[in-house]
């Protein structure tokens, strides 16, 4: 790879490991050429994993510095989230380089680049708005509403709820017996809110509340 030389007063890198290659070790050489003073890397992957290393990266950054990074999907998992960091990056005042693509926003041809970007991201998410839809509507043709599938049918509701009335099982058993959680058992056995309305004198009236079974 060619040496991409950054040259700015305060350089600061950053890399993430990925799927296939469980070390930086090529990343952070290839940060250390472009003459990074300062490296933040995070040693975990997967699209649903926090990045603590790039928010504490992220808010160190000041005007007039530059972020550094060796791939462009190092940054980003995904067009729409690589945009949105790299426009807060640009409303900031801070230079975003990425190696292996040679893009840099402190030239012209990176901030045009940049704006593809922007509207390939917003694509993306017309994208995304247009396939959910087209689901539902779908779900909706099929006889199924949105949300979330049931995790028992209504016989099984029903079979939790005598068995707990007949105080024989703590929800926790109730729970073990049909693969569920604590807190789903407590959904279907917990009474309705009763507050009957007594009469009194005076004509006023007052409120009770029915005292109900405590759980187990």
């Amino acid at each position: 790879m060619t040496c991409f030389v950054i040259p700015f007063l305060m350089v600061i890198g950053y890399a993430r490991v990925s799927n296939d290659d469980q070390t930086n070790a090529v990343q952070l050489a290839e940060l250390k050429k472009a003459g990074c003073r300062k490296i933040y890397e995070d040693k975990v992957s997967g699209r649903n994993v926090k990045r603590p290393e790039l928010t504490r990266c992220l808010e160190r950054l000041a005007e007039g510095d530059t972020l550094v990074v060796w791939r462009l999907d190092r940054l980003g998992r995904s067009l729409a989230d690589l945009f949105e960091i790299v426009n807060n990056l640009q409303q900031l005042g801070v230079a975003f380089v990425s190696l292996k693509e040679q893009f840099d926003t402190s030239q012209a041809t990176g901030r045009l680049i940049f704006h593809v970007f922007a509207s390939l991201a917003e694509f993306e998410r017309d994208l995304i708005r247009e396939r959910a839809k087209a689901g539902l509507t779908a779900a909706k043709a099929r006889g199924r509403l949105g949300g979330r599938k049931p995790k028992l049918a209504k016989d099984q509701m029903s079979k939790i709820r005598s068995l707990w009335d007949g105080n024989q099982y703590s929800k926790q058993e109730l729970g073990t017996m049909f693969s569920v959680s604590k807190s789903t058992i407590d959904r279907i056995v917990r009474p309705m809110p009763i507050k009957p309305t007594v009469a009194t004198k005076g004509g006023k009236t007052k409120r009770t509340r029915i005292k109900q079974r405590a759980g187990k």
